[in-house]
């Protein structure tokens, strides 16, 4: 402390007189070493402004950390496709509750309704209307209203829910029925009803998420819908090794929730994950920024600011036409008229003819559709509709096929069990990929700021197609029971 008062008075003597007045009197001029002045620049709190690009970029405060800085150059992996594995299994719950239903229609129809040949009959028009119905309405919803919200509230809330409904379903399952049928079915009904509008939620919320990773991440969501079908038919057939309907069932929808616990689960692992946590922050980096600067840019061009949508139906009016005729199509006679076709030849596939023919057939191949598309994109977007219109041809063929043959008028034309294996093999491919091309095609000829709402109007309109080819659905038990008018 002497020397450090000494440096300080040999120091005081170098000065000149006005400078050592500026030290002996201190508080009233400048150039003082102890004042306020001097230190101010050394307590301020904000970061030291190493460059004038540094501080101009706006950037917010974790990338100031030299760690951050460093990941950003090196981004970590995705260690064993954890994560990508986990978004697969997410977009196995986003269609597990719709497969569930529609697959176990002999424990619906030859179990609990059957005393109810009208509700039986009709059982998977109604499932379909119950389960599509939420879904159309939330994504139309979507397209002209941006629903918001905190994504783990959504997803978790929507899974729990999920959860519940499948549980009553098993409870459904274990009572006895048989005295209250229709009253069963209609608490089917709403259960299906309710299932499909969280789970319509879910499906949003999945996307959004898989959304804040590089996009192979959201194709393992589609392709974990597409496995979706086959796992469940697989699923049905392993059922089917228990002594009666009513236990196959109950096991048949546990699988079915056990899938969903594990969504549940899972969600909440992701933070966990060094990758996940990179690309979620470096989205929330994204956030930071862009509010700014999309405030600037509505500020700059007022009347830009309102999405077109006009415009963007006339540019992908063609594609849009595509991906509803394809779903129409395919909905029309997919599960409704399939599952109440029989085999020609007795004892063809025996009691899991159905099972395979139908549902594990066109889930397999609609998924090796998806596939093709990805690799093979022909038809090129001017011969789409040809391709897609040309499936139209799918509706008669299948209404000639060993179809309702109880109270039939119409003639069956098709009566070999392979040519029919066979078309709903096509059936399936092609529905998988002219969906995926059309909706590849949706946003090609719209402008780059508008290609998201192109994608949603997509997705809208492709549940409008499955609305639609399930309506049509119900008529085909009413035109093949017509009677042909007597030849002169």
């Amino acid at each position: 402390m002497e020397m450090s008062h000494q440096s300080g008075a040999e120091a005081e003597s170098l000065l000149r007189p006005d400078q050592r007045n500026a030290v002996v009197m201190p508080g009233h001029r400048q150039g003082r070493w102890d004042g306020a002045d001097e230190k101010a620049p050394f307590l301020r709190n904000e970061p030291v402004k190493l460059t004038p690009a540094w501080e101009g970029a706006n950037l917010p405060n974790d990338t100031l950390n030299l760690k951050d800085i460093a990941m950003d150059l090196a981004p970590p992996k995705d260690k064993w496709n954890l994560i990508y594995l986990t978004l697969i299994i997410h977009g196995l719950g986003t269609l597990i509750g719709w497969n569930m239903f529609i697959t176990a229609t002999d424990y619906f129809k030859k179990y609990k309704l059957v005393n109810e040949p009208d509700l039986s009959t009709n059982f998977l028009t109604y499932v379909g209307w119950a389960s599509q119905i939420p879904n159309l309405a939330f994504n139309w919803l979507n397209v002209f209203v941006k629903i918001g919200g905190s994504l783990t509230t959504r997803i978790v809330w929507s899974l729990t829910m999920e959860v519940l409904i499948f549980v009553v379903t098993i409870i459904l399952a274990m009572v006895d029925s048989s005295q209250w049928q229709v009253t069963f079915f209609w608490l089917t009904i709403v259960t299906v009803f309710l299932l499909n509008t969280f789970n319509a939620i879910f499906q949003n919320s999945v996307y959004g998420m898989a959304a804040r990773l590089p996009p192979s991440y959201t194709g393992a969501v589609v392709l974990g819908s597409n496995v979706c079908g086959t796992l469940v038919s697989l699923l049905a057939l392993a059922a089917r090794g228990f002594q009666n309907l009513r236990t196959s069932a109950i096991y048949y929808f546990i699988g079915g929730m056990f899938v969903l616990l594990i969504c549940f689960d899972t969600f909440f692992a992701l933070p966990l994950n060094r990758f996940y946590r990179y690309h979620d922050t470096l989205q929330q980096r994204t956030m930071h920024v862009n509010p700014a600067l999309a405030a600037t840019n509505a500020a700059a061009s007022p009347g830009k600011s309102r999405t077109p949508y006009g415009t963007i139906f006339l540019q992908s009016a063609i594609q849009l036409y595509n991906v509803f005729i394809t779903f129409f199509v395919s909905l029309s006679v997919f599960p409704a008229v399939m599952e109440a076709i029989q085999p020609s030849e007795p004892g063809f596939l025996g009691d899991i003819f159905v099972t395979i023919t139908c549902y594990l057939t066109f889930n397999f191949m609609a998924m090796i559709g998806n596939v093709t598309a990805s690799l093979w994109q022909f038809p090129g977007p001017r011969l789409l509709p040809v391709f897609t219109t040309a499936r139209l041809v799918f509706i008669p063929f299948f209404l000639l096929c060993n179809y309702q043959v109880k109270g039939r008028q119409l003639p069956v034309l098709i009566k070999n069990d392979w040519v029919y294996w066979v078309a709903s093999a096509l059936l399936g491919w092609s529905s998988g990929h002219g969906s995926s091309l059309g909706m590849m095609y949706v946003t090609r000829n719209v402008a780059p700021e508008n290609a998201s709402t192109a994608g949603m109007i997509g997705a809208a309109v492709l549940v409008s197609g499955l609305v639609g080819g399930i309506t049509a659905g119900r008529a085909a038990p009413l035109l093949v029971s017509l009677a042909l008018p007597a030849r002169a």
